[in-house]
């Protein structure tokens, strides 16, 4: 029999009960086997689609508050100067300024291009005002020779020290070198070569920036475009002297991080001077020329490989010395050999440090460069030999997901019948010649167990979950509310998400993809114990042993007996006044390690122009649980559209006689537009059924230039070492080859 709905005795009864029972000390909970879930590994649009498509999601830029004021920064563009006077007697003037103050001492000079290079910071009440300012300031700036802004120069006998470390840090060294060079000569095939990527920016389109509503007293309120806002109040505390819980840190949306955003930054830093010093809130956003000189970037390098295979196909010695090049830092790279199976392999690393800007996490960081050389030589190798360079990946990766994942990439893009596989093709009539290359990847999607879940059921049966989780993009606030939906059987519209808040239950940052495998368990923890704790209720009601009641469909009823049960309003109506909390943490069993992925790539060059275009994208990618496939096909094609971008276009270019940055805007920094978008197909690998949540969204940004290359020279012979693929490049090569 069916309980009514608003029974006072039944009401009366379990609002005397005790409140959110926890679960019994045998049970944990578990993830629903994927056949069986009803919300989860679904299409599920994003929750906050309609906001962001209609201009309503408001993010740290738009934030406007009263009686704030606007902060500009004076930032030199020189790589290294001197500084002498600054004047701010003009700035001062002008009007709508109220605030200038200079960040540098008088003849404290520029050691590096980017946070060091900040001179003053100015306040007014408009935008417009505040810039008005930056360009009354005076100061005498002489930059200094050479600038020190290339490998070369840092190098180069003499050159004075960039870092307290010097010029070369961080060396390293693995394996024997004398092996790896005895076995090359056993070898059927040797490729000795140098490959060469450039600095890539984040070109975060929200820049780098923070609203500081501090008005004197005791607290404050920081609204900071980050990935880490549970993080954020510590510092900014520290910044306002303040106490780290009088600071509420709020990330509503963000606009692209990509590794970039953890901290405050000096512009956090001088945003809360500036409004300690006037008592009012603060604007300060960067512009994009400050992003490109001091928001950080993905470290270029250089990496000298000889590398040696049988006829087999069977990669057989590896030599390497690659050069990190993280302008400050330490620029990122994976030891060599990346991914493939070598039988002995030798390789040194080190730092080359540059008087630039340094390099901060980008998504997946170091393995675009690591992918891009490992899979040129290999690709390098098999053509040597004769070897359909499929056939070549396969001989030398032992995880035999790689071999699934790279079978089906091939089929999809058609290598069955693609003409020349052994060995490049030739342009047509027309100049144009087709090609295909491939590429793996991997990322360990590692977790950390900080996550706190909080949901709350309410006697009117809404429903949130709260967690200070910050949606940089990937989705999070529509995946905890799906989280909770697929538990009580309910649509992922009648659960509330509460992130984006330090006020809310701690989080863990967004990098390195280890939100969703952190935050996905404590939600689910934090779920089963407020069902838990609500069956019991009902089962009082009914009758019936709790661990009988499943909630579907919108009911909570019987198992095996549909007839006896309640609708989900009516089981809320049992908590009485009160609503019901449990909270949660990260359970390790609910999370997994390692995704894999391959990709595949065809291209058509114009050997007349240089150009090439890219026709086609494929990526098949691994996961765990795709608790969002919308969510994961638009994460993989935003890997894909990166990875091209990179191939294609983006360089950051420095001159290297002035060190002036050159590409400081987004007319001279090249990224990928709408024409050049290829066809994408995505296909999650649903042979991969660990029931394990976990992140996957660095992966499918690692391999895609590395195909593109390599499909560059399927289809014409053009081996292009140094990205990106210009039509330059491809042009000199091409009349080489034809001499």
């Amino acid at each position: 029999m069916t309980a009514p709905d608003s029974n006072a005795a039944q009401i009366a009864a379990a609002a005397a009960a005790a409140n959110a029972l926890p679960p019994a000390a045998d049970e944990r909970p578990e993830w629903t086997p994927r056949a069986e879930m009803t919300v989860l590994n679904r299409e599920i649009p994003r929750l906050d689609g309609p906001q962001k498509v209609t201009g309503r999601a408001r993010y740290t830029h738009d934030v406007r508050l009263p009686g704030m004021v606007y902060a500009r920064l004076v930032v030199t563009p020189y790589a290294r100067a001197d500084v002498g006077r600054i004047s701010l007697t003009a700035a001062r003037k002008v009007p709508g300024v109220v605030y200038a103050e200079t960040v540098k001492a008088d003849d404290e000079g520029v050691r590096y291009q980017g946070y060091d290079g900040i001179l003053v910071v100015v306040a007014a009440e408009t935008p417009e005002a505040a810039e008005d300012g930056v360009r009354a300031v005076r100061a005498k700036v002489t930059p200094l020779r050479p600038p020190l802004v290339t490998p070369e120069q840092a190098l180069a006998d003499g050159a004075p020290q960039i870092t307290r470390r010097g010029n070369v840090s961080s060396e390293s060294s693995r394996g024997d070198s004398d092996a790896a060079a005895a076995a090359l000569e056993g070898c059927d095939a040797v490729v000795e070569a140098t490959y060469t990527l450039p600095v890539q920016h984040h070109v975060c389109l929200e820049t780098h920036g923070c609203v500081v509503d501090y008005r004197g007293g005791d607290s404050a309120t920081v609204y900071h475009s980050s990935q880490y806002v549970t993080g954020g109040p510590q510092e900014f505390a520290q910044y306002l002297e303040l106490p780290r819980g009088n600071v509420r840190v709020i990330c509503e949306h963000m606009g692209g991080g990509f590794g970039s955003k953890f901290g405050a930054g000096t512009e956090g830093l001088l945003a809360c001077q500036t409004a300690k010093a006037l008592g009012r809130p603060v604007h300060l956003m960067l512009t994009r020329e400050d992003e490109f000189l001091m928001a950080g970037n993905r470290s270029g390098s250089k990496q000298r490989m000889v590398g040696g295979a049988t006829k087999d196909g069977k990669l057989r010695a590896l030599l390497v010395e690659a050069d990190r090049l993280g302008g400050v830092g330490q620029g990122s790279l994976p030891t060599p050999p990346y991914i493939y199976d070598v039988e002995t392999s030798w390789s040194r690393l080190r730092s080359v440090h540059t008087a630039t800007d340094s390099n901060r996490a980008q998504r997946s960081p170091g393995h675009p460069q690591a992918s891009f050389a490992m899979e040129s030589l290999v690709d390098e190798l098999a053509y040597a030999l004769s070897i359909d360079p499929l056939a070549m990946r396969l001989a030398n990766l032992s995880d035999p997901v790689y071999h699934r994942q790279l079978q089906r990439a091939a089929r999809e893009i058609g290598w069955d019948a693609h003409p020349h596989k052994t060995a490049h093709g030739a342009p047509d009539a027309d100049g144009r010649a087709l090609g295909i290359g491939f590429g793996v990847s991997t990322w360990g999607s590692s977790s950390r167990p900080d996550a706190i879940v909080e949901v709350r059921i309410h006697p009117d049966g809404s429903l949130e979950v709260s967690n200070a989780v910050q949606d940089i993009g990937q989705g999070s606030r529509t995946l905890v509310a799906a989280i909770v939906a697929e538990e009580f059987g309910l649509p992922v519209s009648a659960v509330t998400p509460r992130i984006g808040d330090s006020s809310l239950p701690t989080s863990v940052y967004s990098g390195g993809s280890i939100t969703t495998g952190s935050v996905a368990p404590a939600v689910k923890d934090a779920a089963f114990n407020a069902r838990t704790a609500l069956a019991a209720r009902v089962a009082t009601a009914l009758g019936v042993e709790p661990d009988t009641l499943v909630f579907r469909g919108g009911r909570v009823e019987v198992r095996d007996d549909p007839s006896v049960g309640m609708s989900w309003k009516g089981a809320c109506a049992l908590l009485g006044g009160d609503p019901l909390t449990a909270s949660g943490k990260y359970r390790d069993h609910l999370h997994g390690e390692r995704v894999h992925g391959a990709q595949a790539a065809k291209v058509s060059v114009d050997v007349l122009t240089g150009r090439v275009r890219v026709l086609r994208m494929v990526c098949v990618q691994d996961q765990g649980i795709p608790f969002n496939r919308m969510a994961l096909r638009s994460q993989i094609n935003g890997g894909l559209i990166q990875a091209l971008s990179y191939g294609l276009f983006e360089e950051r270019v420095i001159d290297p006689i002035h060190g002036v940055m050159l590409s400081d805007d987004l007319e001279a920094y090249k990224i990928a537009g709408a024409q050049e978008m290829p066809e994408f197909t995505v296909i999650l690998d649903d042979d991969d059924d660990r029931q394990a949540a976990m992140g996957m969204a660095e992966a499918p940004n690692i391999p895609g230039h590395g195909a593109i290359a390599n499909a560059v020279y399927n289809a014409c012979g053009v081996r292009v070492r140094d990205m990106p693929l210009t039509p330059d490049k491809i042009l000199t090569k091409w009349l080489e080859m034809q001499r």
